[in-house]
């Protein structure tokens, strides 16, 4: 199967070479990885390429934008590898030359079967700016006005890079599968698995309708709210949306608000605020919260405002969590927060992520001795972010299970404590989000809010009543069902015991046969004379052949 791609994998093979990726795979750690070391070194590019410290993040940006993404997604995702090669991944750009304009303006004109907004761009818009405001691998920002006054901004997924990262997203899967089948590495982070929760992080970025979706939802959960707001989509296509434009400055621009005279230790506890909120309250959160999708309002002409809020970008990762998981990452974070070491690694255990050889006693020591000291710190000095790199690299090093979703959250936690230690380096994560932690727990087994959860769901429950009977009917025809499976499977059983048995039967029979019969014709030919033996041992041999050719037959 990897045949079919022998044009693209030699291309990957050349970049590989050229900037001698063989130098930067673990082999020491990882044995299996040895053979693509060796192959990458085979390649003549690599005969006179001299290895690069940054040469994993230059290969992936030279691969293309599959590869690019790919690298920002492991950027977060320290449980699967290894620092070295973490700290080039995080320097992973999104800056990219822009295309030209007449192909972003083919886009938006396109049919809207085809993803476009199906009318020309001087019926859609009054001015439309050809200098691009932003390019990103996946798309670019074009500024423009509305007939109607308003100001908007105007994202186009690049042309025909669908085709493109879907035709490489086939080749990544089919390495995966041969990776899975043969190397240990692959198969304890779940390469498959990684490659499809990719696929669908790059579907939502390419189909800018579930942005737009995406958008209009954190929208709803905030509107009125003094903490973030987030612009209005206007209109919308598979490759083109159309939104508001938002008057504001990037969260890292901190110059600016002292300039402004914003409150920047307000402003970083207000960044916690919304990111518990969105996680507890609405179960749906911003999962790519970088200072390039983080702005913070201000009035026209960058004057100040009395009350700034978050402005939310590029809505097109977000997460959500089941209630069991909701409480699960509270328990892990309180267990964390209070030092409770034994208690965090039986929270894991039981939420399954421990693979069954693994040494818990010495799982829980290496927690306690690596985190222990970082905890023991003054709380506002201890780096949040710190300690959950740290424990996510013990997560790698025992091969923990750690779901996708849970990673995503993770990540965003890290990007809000960074945000905020930019904002206020004396921010204390700790102390703010332990009380927010400890009340939600005692919420969720409160049985006042229960009992209004009953009452809330009540109608549902009632109607869910009348099905009783019918599901009840059903249970039991699927028990006589069962039963009856059960027992077709029991006679098949016999079945082929019995078949097994009159086999071996036959097997003794026919070897019992072959060497009698080879006997009797060695017998012959020693002892009978040669007219009788000219004939019947060749005839003897005949018949023993047709006993092995009758068993292989049977």
């Amino acid at each position: 199967m990897l045949l079919q791609y022998r044009k693209r994998l030699f291309e990957l093979w050349r970049i590989a070479a050229f900037y001698r990726l063989d130098t930067h795979l673990p082999v020491a750690q990882t044995p299996q990885l040895q053979p693509i070391a060796r192959l990458i070194a085979m390649h003549p590019v690599a005969w006179f390429a001299k290895p690069n410290p940054n040469g994993v993040k230059l290969a992936l940006e030279d691969m293309g934008t599959l590869f690019l993404k790919l690298g920002q997604l492991l950027s977060t995702r320290r449980d699967l590898v290894t620092p070295e090669v973490i700290e080039q991944l995080v320097q992973l750009q999104d800056k990219v030359k822009p295309f030209d304009v007449a192909l972003a303006k083919a886009q938006i004109e396109r049919p809207i079967a085809d993803g476009g907004l199906g009318q020309p761009v001087a019926t859609l818009f009054a001015r439309f700016d050809d200098k691009p405001l932003a390019a990103g691998s996946i798309a670019q920002v074009h500024t423009a006005r509305l007939h109607d006054g308003r100001e908007v901004v105007v994202k186009v997924v690049r042309p025909q890079i669908r085709e493109q990262i879907m035709a490489d997203f086939e080749l990544l899967r089919e390495l995966a599968g041969w990776a899975t089948a043969r190397i240990e590495a692959a198969r304890a982070i779940h390469a498959r698995e990684l490659v499809e929760d990719y696929r669908q992080v790059m579907l939502s970025e390419l189909d800018l309708t579930l942005e737009a979706a995406n958008t209009t939802q954190m929208r709803n959960n905030f509107l009125g709210s003094s903490l973030m707001y987030v612009p209005e989509v206007y209109a919308v296509g598979k490759n083109v949306m159309v939104m508001e434009r938002i008057e504001g400055v990037p969260v890292s621009r901190t110059q600016v608000f002292d300039a402004l005279g914003y409150d920047r230790a307000a402003l970083a506890e207000k960044g916690l605020t919304i990111f518990f909120t969105q996680v507890l309250r609405d179960n749906f959160f911003h999962a790519d919260m970088h200072p390039g999708n983080v702005f913070v309002e201000t009035l026209p002409a960058g004057t100040p405002n009395p009350n700034p809020r978050y402005i939310a970008l590029d809505c097109s990762i977000v997460g959500e969590l089941s209630r069991q998981d909701q409480l699960l990452v509270a328990r892990l974070l309180l267990a964390v927060m209070n030092g409770n070491f034994t208690m965090l690694v039986d929270i894991i255990a039981r939420a399954g992520w421990i693979p069954p050889t693994t040494d818990r006693h010495a799982l829980m020591r290496d927690m306690r001795r690596t985190v222990s000291p970082m905890i023991a710190k003054p709380i506002n000095e201890i780096d949040f972010a710190g300690v959950l790199m740290q424990v996510l690299d013990i997560a790698r090093r025992y091969h923990l299970d750690i779901p996708p979703q849970l990673m995503l959250l993770l990540k965003t936690l890290v990007h809000v404590e960074g945000l905020g230690r930019d904002l206020y380096p004396e921010l204390d994560i700790w102390s703010l989000a332990k009380p927010i932690l400890t009340e939600w727990v005692k919420q969720q087994f409160d049985p006042m809010q229960k009992l209004n959860e009953v009452r809330q769901n009540l109608p549902e429950l009632l109607l869910a009543v009348n099905d009783l009977p019918e599901l009840l009917d059903n249970s039991l025809q699927g028990l006589s069902r069962l039963g009856g499976q059960q027992d077709r499977q029991l006679r098949e059983i016999q079945l082929l015991r019995a078949d097994m048995l009159k086999s071996r039967q036959q097997d003794w029979l026919a070897i019992l046969g072959f060497a009698g019969l080879l006997v009797l014709a060695t017998m012959v030919a020693n002892h009978a004379t040669w007219q009788i033996s000219s004939w019947l041992v060749p005839l003897l041999y005949i018949a023993a052949a047709v006993c092995v050719l009758w068993r292989l037959l049977n």
